[in-house]
């Protein structure tokens, strides 16, 4: 009998009670029912954006609403500004270069957060940007950016912010409204604790002027048919919604509810704290910043002399801890601990067991134990 704990930045662990929910006998998508249900989870989405905006569901994959972002907000030729540090940062770029963008890069190494101080200068060095792309939560490294600096910055210029946030909404804060991101993007299998299936975008007034002017065909992912029958007095979608993921949806956002955001990002504060301390404590080097935001995800370097795939192997195979690898140019580099969504301390710490037990098992040189008591000595400050 083996138990497995998924501690990777995405899929992430599913609660059973939305498992249990997204089991129960389907609905039709054109009832009262649905709709009842459908406006309950943007209130309960809203509550998570903190945000007073339009959020608007897509049955994809969080990539889904990142180039539903692109064919809404910008025209053929049109001047943008990519804030790249990380595969997913890349992303944005190759979005913009597949539609005909005109994008002006501000490139960073994988594991370096934005420079605020950079879109600054570019915004006035090149005051025909329509639109800033910034990673949030950059899942590849671990790095999470500070939107609230950048937001600040953006909104003193006719320029719209947009913030994938894909492993970043529900665990590493970010106030969509005060922090003046027009566009948020947000998917389901993260801290929002469901399967793979679902994405959101919240669009704030500024940025709707921007889709009025749009240009790029779009037929799916067209915001324009979403806002018709999202206002409506019986909000529904343009088109056929993963209905069971829904249900799961309105479960999830209950539990979020019930604990309060105030606490959710306390814990996940202490999450990623306790593993960066834990992983220090075992002489390995951090690759994501050491920094409080950094909640979602834990990026390490893997030691000399270790192979990376045989070290998530052995603690997949042997104690039950599955951990992501790296991605882009960091593959086989560093693993990456996720940490967003449905987890707590007592994760942590068999994770922390697990890696100190595989280190030992293939030869690498630490002290068993060592991580662990340093993790729990932080939960146990978080505790006091």
């Amino acid at each position: 009998m083996k138990k497995r704990f998924l501690m990777t930045p995405g899929p992430t662990q599913i609660p059973p009670e939305v498992l249990l929910a997204s089991a129960q006998p389907i609905i039709h998508h054109r009832t009262a029912e649905y709709s009842e249900l459908f406006a309950r989870t943007i209130e309960g989405l809203k509550y998570v954006f903190q945000t007073d905006n339009d959020i608007f569901f897509l049955a994809s994959s969080g990539t889904g609403a990142m180039e539903s972002a692109v064919v809404n907000l910008c025209s053929p030729g049109d001047e943008v500004l990519i804030c790249s540090s990380g595969k997913f940062g890349e992303r944005w770029q190759q979005l913009a270069e597949t539609y005909g963008l005109l994008a002006r890069v501000l490139d960073y190494p994988y594991g370096s957060p934005v420079d605020p101080e950079d879109i600054a200068s570019s915004l006035t060095a090149h005051d025909g940007i329509k639109v800033v792309f910034v990673t949030h939560s950059e899942t590849s490294t671990g790095v999470v950016n500070d939107i609230e600096t950048i937001g600040d910055i953006v909104d003193k210029t006719d320029a719209v912010l947009v913030a994938d946030s894909i492993s970043g909404m529900g665990s590493a804060e970010l106030r969509t409204d005060s922090w003046h991101v027009d566009v948020a993007v947000a998917g389901s299998q993260k801290a929002l604790m469901l399967p793979p299936g679902l994405a959101f975008v919240s669009v704030s007034d500024k940025a709707w002027e921007l889709v009025k002017q749009s240009t790029l065909p779009r037929y799916y992912f067209d915001w324009r048919k979403a806002r018709a029958v999202i206002r409506q007095d019986k909000p529904t979608t343009p088109f056929t919604p993963a209905v069971s993921l829904t249900v799961a949806l309105d479960s999830s956002l209950a539990m979020i509810r019930e604990e309060g955001l105030d606490n959710l990002f306390r814990r996940h504060r202490a999450m990623g704290r306790a593993t960066r301390e834990a992983v220090k404590a075992l002489g390995l080097e951090l690759f994501s910043p050491d920094e409080e935001r950094c909640s979602s995800v834990t990026a390490v370097k893997v030691p000399d002399g270790i192979d990376d795939a045989e070290l998530r192997r052995l603690m997949l195979d042997r104690f039950g801890v599955q951990l992501a690898g790296g991605q882009g140019t960091m593959k086989g580099e560093i693993i990456r601990v996720g940490h967003c969504g449905f987890y707590n301390y007592s994760d942590i710490i068999v994770t922390i067991t697990a890696l100190e037990l595989a280190l030992k098992t293939l030869g690498y040189p630490i002290e068993i134990g060592s991580g662990v008591s340093r993790a729990e000595a932080i939960f146990a400050e978080e505790a006091s």
